[in-house]
């Protein structure tokens, strides 16, 4: 029998409900927003605004120039897999690596197994990696919930109760504080979040951040921030909001709306890392947003391949193919053509990077039609993959353990 299964949980259809908010809601006004520091452990975040781990997205080369923009703030590292770092895989450690203008060194960490993450938040502390580490039960797609990881892990409530009390236990010591990222729940029917946060709470996790959508929801649709106002209410550590947050004015809204402590920013910074000083604006009452000219773009795009260069150890290669897919985000709605687009694709060094940006205009706008508007995956996951007979029960046995936590060469690479 095989190990895993491929559960159809239906989610709305896209053209449903793709803003939960009353009319009335949704055309507040803009009234001032007061956003009080956050204190995590021994670490004060002044601005309690979250640069979200994104998996290919946020090395440090893209978190330091997220931080030029923005305030002083949570400028989290991309997901590390904890079977990786035990095995000390040299991507896995390459990611581990802050630059030294990083004012906290934040740090997510993923993994099922309980005993291994906690192996690696040894690691993290002994090595003096981080100054807080965060834990991935948010992350929605299947090569991580096939495997009860992520947004399927809170269903266990055996092993997510477990997985972070071993982490606290082990970080709480060093003054490292231990926070936790998780969605609604796995679907409308199994919904998992006020106690997933309240066993958070109990187990020292010094605040939680939740993305208001399920799994089944995957990014489809609009988060339903009525859910972050919820944990907010449930709980007494800080609540964090995450999802649709596209311009400084939805992160008053967010806050505005839920009372939550703080907003987290996942795919609205891609390719527009200064949405960190509209927010930052935002907070502190100036009406002034920043919306660069295609010049400005560029100096952001060849700032960013220079970082990913000495991020790669001068590998003009590694670095330029890293950018693409930025690229691809900083030009977006821009009237380039298709030929430009396609040209800096098949960069392959910053020779390469330097004669397209010379081949553009600087002198263009700003396209308002992006301005403020959803970007990157939008699509709703048709189904949601999890372990066999994974919702049967809300606690393992041994035996499902046993296969649960095998070895899987997978998991300890990227």
């Amino acid at each position: 029998m095989s190990n895993t299964s491929e559960t159809i949980l239906t989610a709305p259809h896209e053209t449903d409900n793709l803003d939960p908010r009353t009319d009335a809601q949704a055309g507040l006004p803009d009234e001032p927003v007061a956003i009080a520091p956050v204190r995590l452990g021994h670490i004060t975040v002044p601005t309690p605004v979250v640069l979200s781990p994104m998996a290919g997205v946020t090395n440090w080369p893209f978190r330091v120039i997220c931080e030029e923009y923005g305030p002083d703030g949570l400028y989290v590292a991309e997901m590390i897999t904890a079977r990786a770092l035990v095995a000390r895989n040299p991507k896995a450690l390459r990611l581990c690596h802050f630059a030294p203008s990083e004012k906290i060194r934040s740090l997510q960490l993923y993994g099922v197994n309980p005993s291994i993450v906690e192996q690696a938040a040894k690691i993290v502390v002994d090595e003096g990696m981080a100054d807080h580490v965060d834990l991935n039960f948010g992350c929605p797609v299947p090569k991580v919930t096939r495997r009860g990881g992520g947004s399927a892990l809170p269903w266990k409530t055996d092993i997510f109760t477990d997985l972070i009390h071993r982490v606290v236990a082990v970080c709480d010591p060093a003054g490292i504080p231990v926070t936790a990222k998780i969605r609604v729940g796995i679907d409308h029917a199994h919904e998992t979040f006020l106690e997933a946060g309240r066993i958070a709470q109990e187990e020292g996790c010094a605040a939680v951040t939740l993305h208001a959508r399920t799994t089944a929801e995957y990014y489809g649709g609009h988060s339903d921030w009525s859910r972050i106002g919820e944990l907010k209410e449930h709980l007494d550590i800080p609540v964090f909001g995450n999802g649709d947050i596209w311009g400084a004015e939805d992160a008053l809204a967010m806050v505005r709306e839920t009372g939550c402590d703080g907003v987290a920013i996942g795919r609205g910074c891609q390719g527009r890392p200064w949405l960190f000083a509209n927010i930052k604006n935002a907070f502190a009452g100036n009406p002034e947003r920043l919306n660069p000219n295609l010049g400005e773009v560029c100096r952001v795009i060849r700032r960013h391949a220079e970082l990913l260069t000495e991020f790669y150890d001068g590998d003009e290669t590694m670095a330029v193919h890293d950018l693409r897919k930025h690229i691809a985000w900083y030009l977006k709605g821009f009237p380039v053509g298709g030929s430009t687009r396609k040209a800096f694709m098949e960069c392959e060094s910053l020779a390469d990077v330097d004669r397209e940006i010379g081949r553009l205009d600087p002198g263009i706008e700003y396209p308002p039609r992006v301005v403020d508007k959803p970007r990157g995956r939008v699509r709703f996951a048709k189904k949601v993959h999890l372990p066999y007979g994974w919702l049967e029960s809300r606690t393992t046995t041994h035996e499902e353990r046993e296969t649960l936590f095998g070895d899987d060469p997978m998991d300890a690479s990227y």
